[in-house]
């Protein structure tokens, strides 16, 4: 009986074993399986994710949308941030550029990142930002400070019920990226 059961670990091991080296080996098929289903597919081609997005601007001139910005801090003290405008009348369709304005209050040089958000949830998806602070972290010297660009439109598709938008930002300091 004690045989047996060493035989029937050792295949139960042996299995094991190979499973492990499968999935392993999976794991690392996994890079060029993607690769080759995004060349097939077209859905996330590394080549077309990183050429610049083109904006093909056709404005609804029949309407116009209210786009409200705000602009938050986890802290005060550390950070003077703000929109340099607080709202504009858009068409969709169109190309817009803002800015907000950040100056680094703290005694040492730091890093930031912006989060956006959107209200309504529901509207998010018609408003694309094509420039803006927000996509990297923003590194500031010592007392430094500038106006940090955005560039948005609305998509013409926006709900005729919505109009009114508010795009927020909430500045937080990366004392990960800052300790460097």
């Amino acid at each position: 009986m004690p045989d047996a059961r060493r035989k029937a670990n050792r295949q139960l091991t042996g299995r094991l074993v190979l499973m492990t080296a499968a999935a392993f080996a999976f794991g690392f098929a996994l890079v060029p399986l993607y690769r080759v289903i995004c060349e097939v597919t077209g859905y996330g081609d590394q080549k077309l994710l990183t050429e610049r997005a083109t904006v093909v601007e056709k404005p609804d001139a029949s309407r116009l949308v209210t786009v409200e910005f705000i602009s938050n801090l986890p802290t005060y003290g550390s950070w003077d941030f703000h929109p340099t405008v607080r709202s504009m009348q858009v068409e969709p369709g169109r190309l817009y550029s803002t800015a907000f304005f950040a100056h680094n209050l703290l005694a040492r040089p730091t890093t930031a990142q912006a989060v956006p958000s959107i209200a309504p949830g529901s509207a998010a998806a018609y408003f694309r930002k094509t420039e803006c602070f927000c996509f990297t972290p923003q590194h500031f010297a010592v007392n430094e400070q500038r106006d940090m660009a955005v560039r948005f439109i609305v998509d013409p598709a926006l709900p005729r019920g919505v109009d009114r938008l508010t795009l927020a930002y909430t500045l937080y300091e990366l004392p990960q990226v800052a300790a460097r």
